[in-house]
């Protein structure tokens, strides 16, 4: 393993520690505590890494943030404990990991949506942190948690926090994103909440200020590097903008979009439109022909920390960002986080309605006349009052239940689970039990339904867009996602949730945010591309490949999927994207599962070869 970081605790066996990880973490670069003991392990860019001293104190800060490590020391200067360092992480543009030593105590967390992660275990009685699980795994020899396993597989589809975030391994655990993990020197670790979502009361003209502050800040940090800057520019509102932010700010733009095959998809129309008023600026279009298809490569490892969400694209995003990466790019601006925060869950209906009864009386007859909500099925989901362990105990129980009908609405804690056609018995039993233990830990993140939706969902697609941005880093290019940075989520969250959404108009307060940047056509965009052909083409050409990964299945040779129920399902008549979604996820499963069993033995057979050399640091 080549990527990720580690941090000890300032502790007598953190030396033998440090030498284990540098086994692991090949060509690691070591910092030291102030007491000379190694306190940071691992690879990082040199312009994304950051150690300021002041004292006994040292504070790292790892990933995309501005600010100088003269303000920034400046700032430390005075901090005395860890908690003390709550003030100091407010203020960070950008998206970072921030990991302190202060007399003795260790101090690490990531960034709110989860796409920079936090996981630790124990070993020897050292607690041991890092960005990446898996790493962590390899280093104390964690064996994969076979419930965890089974509940993916069983789901086939994004599981919401804090189960969506649990590490694939027993006993490397994750840290909350709005927590951070705390080490003191006896060795005692605990996670500390340092962070609780605002008061969402800021009416739309103020908070709309607000965020397009924070994602011009966010866009500056990425924009000003040397280097070529590229960009996604779908023609859709959330792409766009970062484009035209971008324009203000990078000395030279290139701006991409894939073809698309569906003859009413419009993307090509305003993303057209928008590349004319990006004067100087390249776009380029990668067109169906030259790109892969839909479920290219089926049986492609993709990323060894958890089984990839995207394995549909997965080919086609290896593709583009080589591309992109040979035309010189060392930065990629996407959209991703957009849809979460702008377009978010209806759950902020069952609040509006106890607040605002007039104004969730016009929302919900727009809503129902959208997506034609039954009457009593409305009204139903409004008098939802279920807790989120009420809503886990709920999934557990209805597991094996039809999937809901297509047009009853979902305002509770997040997306409705189903156990998948082809999971075995014992693979539903052991979801279930899992779904049942989530459910005795489950907590609201926010004082009303609609936050605590809406940071479910960030932080539900927030680790898979960090699997997403690996692909990127290894062709080169680092993928950046600023509606993704921890202070554009608190501004946007700060706005009235009917404000925030509405029947009547498209992520009003993002084209607010925007209003004199973006192009009023895009801004009023009122359509939104279809990219189902591309899915139906792609299937049908690579079914074949599908069928023959799980011919010899490592997922059925653990007894977690019936490989003729599955065969079946995918040769029958699709009448929804539901099966297709499912073995997106499922293909995740089996390709990581198989990647991390070979993973595995490699490394059991190189240790056995090397004499053990690690013995100290690895021992039972």
């Amino acid at each position: 393993m080549s990527e990720g970081w580690l941090a000890l605790p300032d502790v007598a066996a953190a030396g033998s520690w440090g030498v284990a990880a540098r086994a692991v973490l090949a060509g690691a670069e070591v910092v030291p505590h102030a007491s000379g003991r190694p306190w940071l392990v691992g690879r990082w860019a040199p312009d994304e890494f950051t150690v300021v001293e002041a004292g006994p104190v040292r504070v790292a800060v790892i990933g995309c943030c501005p600010v100088a490590a003269t303000r920034l020391g400046g700032v430390v200067a005075g901090v005395r404990h860890v908690r003390e360092l709550d003030a100091v992480v407010r203020r960070l543009p950008g998206s970072v990991h921030v990991v302190a030593s202060v007399e003795g105590v260790l101090r690490v967390q990531g960034a709110l949506s989860g796409v920079r992660g936090v996981f630790h275990a124990r070993r020897d009685g050292v607690v041991l942190a890092g960005d990446r699980a898996d790493v962590l795994a390899a280093l104390v020899g964690a064996e994969v948690d076979e419930r965890v396993l089974a509940t993916r597989v069983v789901c086939s589809g994004p599981l919401p926090p804090p189960l969506g975030e649990a590490s694939m391994w027993r006993g490397v655990l994750a840290v909350e994103p709005d927590h951070y993990l705390r080490v003191d020197r006896s060795g005692q670790a605990r996670e500390v909440r340092w962070w609780r979502p605002p008061v969402p009361d800021a009416p739309l003209a103020a908070g709309a200020g607000a965020v397009g502050e924070a994602l011009r800040d966010a866009v500056a940090a990425r924009a000003g590097g040397a280097g070529l800057l590229s960009a996604d520019l779908s023609g859709g509102m959330d792409s766009t903008s970062l484009c035209f932010l971008a324009a203000q700010g990078a000395p030279g733009l290139l701006t991409l979009r894939w073809g698309e095959a569906e003859a009413g998809n419009d993307d090509a129309v305003f993303a057209a439109q928008a590349a004319r008023t990006l004067p100087g600026r390249g776009h380029l279009v990668l067109p169906q022909t030259g790109i892969p298809s839909i479920f290219a490569d089926p049986g492609q490892a993709c990323d060894a920390e958890a089984p990839y969400p995207f394995t549909r694209t997965h080919a086609r995003t290896r593709h583009t960002a080589e591309v992109l990466a040979g035309h010189g790019s060392r930065r990629h601006l996407a959209g991703h986080g957009g849809d979460e925060l702008f377009h978010e869950t209806h759950a902020y209906l069952r609040d509006t309605v106890r607040r605002h009864p007039l104004i969730a009386l016009t929302h919900v007859r727009g809503y129902r006349a959208l997506h034609r909500w039954p009457l009593a099925a409305t009204l139903t989901a409004l008098a939802d009052d279920r807790d989120p362990a009420g809503w886990w105990r709920e999934q557990a129980r209805r597991l094996t239940d039809p999937p809901p009908a297509r047009y009853t609405p979902d305002l509770g804690c997040g997306v409705r689970l189903r156990a998948a056609a082809w999971a075995t018995p014992g693979a539903v039993e052991a979801a279930r039990g899992l779904l049942l233990d989530t459910a005795g830990r489950a907590r609201p993140l926010a004082g009303r339904r609609g936050q605590h939706a809406t940071l479910a969902v960030l932080r539900t697609t927030g680790p898979a867009y960090r699997q997403l941005a690996r692909l990127f880093a290894a062709a080169g290019t680092r993928l950046e996602a600023p509606y993704l940075d921890d202070r554009v989520i608190e501004a946007a969250l700060s706005v009235r949730p009917h404000e925030r959404r509405t029947p009547e108009r498209y992520k009003p307060l993002l084209a607010e945010a925007m209003r004199g940047v973006l192009p009023p056509a895009i801004a009023g965009r009122s359509t939104k591309g279809e990219f189902g052909e591309d899915v139906r083409v792609g299937l049908r050409r690579n079914l074949p490949a599908v069928l023959e990964v799980f011919a010899d299945s490592a997922l059925a040779a653990r007894g977690l999927i019936d490989v003729d129920v599955l065969r079946a399902r995918l040769l029958a008549p699709q009448v929804d994207n539901a099966a297709v979604i499912a073995l997106e996820y499922l293909l995740g499963c089996e390709t990581w599962l198989r990647t991390t069993t070979e993973t595995s033995s490699t490394a059991r057979t190189s240790s056995h070869e090397q004499g053990r050399t690690d013995e100290p640091a690895t021992a039972s």
